[in-house]
């Protein structure tokens, strides 16, 4: 912590309010409730439009709301940023904010371009240099849930890790006539699937595994090529749906698929690891279970055991409910809040990094190259293994 933030409580500023800051700001109002940490304030929402920002502030419970980030991030009781705007802001507002000595929350991914993440990661190095900490959102690793499946992973209940399926499918782009937004233009979302979900699936891989891709090979497509517009059709330029296949650096391999024109999956992240001892399976749409199977066991005693994670024991899940009260989505965006403020008091790196953040954009960056060339094979280079999540992170 900086010594100016040990005299009062952390300013926290948030911008965007539309529905990455619905979810942050759930979890910036209750995180102090359940969670031991620094003292906060929610200081100030800010947005584009005056009007729909001063009321998103007044329902989420923000003091004040503003339409000019630079001069919110320019002001002295503001410490930390939470940045939910889209994709094509994010370096803009983080590489700023860091400068000025603020610690920066970016939601996932880290940026549009590879050169805007590499940026960024720059500007966070420089900024941890000066205790100013910063954290990308891939919030799924605070889903128990899926922190249990690490904890069972990283301690060999699985033993070598041989294949991964990671799928995340949608269906909220299946109708062929829903209308353009901005998350369907290059120009402003970067991508399609690939940037929104597939980030999310990767990430997991990496996560999960505590390995790196090196080498991948990819397709994309996009299924509806225009959509309704403001001023009529309007040709769309991101995919609906990616594919990937990921050679990691311990030797395992993993499958990705994704897709926003699923019918009938509504949030379905879905995530197999099968090894030479045992495997699991956990889907987002059953969020508090994680099926794992021990293979050490007999064969003729061997199946998915269905594990409820509603332990006190289970990560994170102490601070919540009783026994089998089970959590919802909202909960992994205030483990995250939790964690951020740990590291920023104690003064230690978060993670998931910039850095974590960045080496999910070069996947995402050989995808677009190797769809490109009709699915060769791209190689990566090796960067250092992701160091495992722990509460407190």
């Amino acid at each position: 912590m900086l010594d100016h933030e040990a005299a009062r409580p952390l300013g926290v500023a948030m911008i965007g309010y539309a529905f990455m800051g619905k979810a942050h700001s759930n979890a910036w109002r209750n995180v102090a409730s359940y969670f031991d940490g620094p003292a906060f304030e929610r200081r100030i929402l800010v947005g584009r439009d005056p009007a729909g920002v001063a009321a998103a502030a007044a329902q989420y419970g923000w003091t004040e709301s503003a339409t000019d980030w630079r001069e919110v991030i320019a002001r002295d009781d503001i410490d930390v940023v939470d940045i939910c705007a889209p994709g094509w802001l994010h370096a803009e507002i983080a590489i700023a904010a860091l400068a000025a000595g603020k610690h920066v929350l970016v939601e996932k991914p880290l940026a549009n371009t590879l050169a805007e993440a590499e940026a960024m990661v720059e500007a966070a190095q420089a900024a941890r240099n000066r205790g100013v900490q910063s954290m990308v959102g891939y919030t799924y690793r605070r889903v128990p849930a899926l922190a249990l499946a690490k904890e069972l992973i990283s301690v060999g209940r699985l033993g070598t890790i041989r294949q991964v399926r990671a799928s995340y499918l949608q269906d909220w782009l299946a109708d062929g006539q829903a209308p353009m937004t901005w998350r369907l233009r290059k120009e402003s979302a970067g991508s399609g699937a690939l940037g929104d979900i597939a980030s999310h699936a990767i990430d997991q891989v990496q996560f999960l595994l505590g390995d790196t891709v090196t080498e991948v090979s990819g397709r994309l497509h996009t299924f509806t090529t225009e959509r309704p517009g403001s001023g009529g059709p309007e040709p769309v330029t991101v995919d609906d749906a990616a594919w990937a296949t990921l050679s990691l650096a311990g030797g395992a391999v993993a499958s990705i698929e994704v897709s926003r024109v699923a019918l009938g999956k509504k949030n379905s992240l879905s995530i197999e690891v099968y090894g030479s001892r045992g495997a699991l399976h956990f889907d987002l749409e059953n969020i508090n279970e994680l099926q794992f199977l021990d293979g050490t066991v007999p064969s003729r005693e061997q199946g998915f055991t269905r594990i409820l994670v509603t332990d006190p024991e289970h990560p994170y899940v102490s601070a919540w409910w009783p026994q089998g009260h089970v959590l919802g989505w909202e909960h992994a965006f205030t483990h995250q809040a939790r964690d951020f403020l740990a590291a920023i008091s104690s003064g230690t790196e978060p993670s998931p990094s910039f850095e974590d953040g960045l080496a999910v954009q070069r996947i995402l960056a050989a995808v677009q190259e190797s769809a490109a060339a009709r699915g060769s094979t791209v190689g990566l280079a090796q960067s250092p293994v992701l160091a495992p999540i722990t509460e407190g992170a």
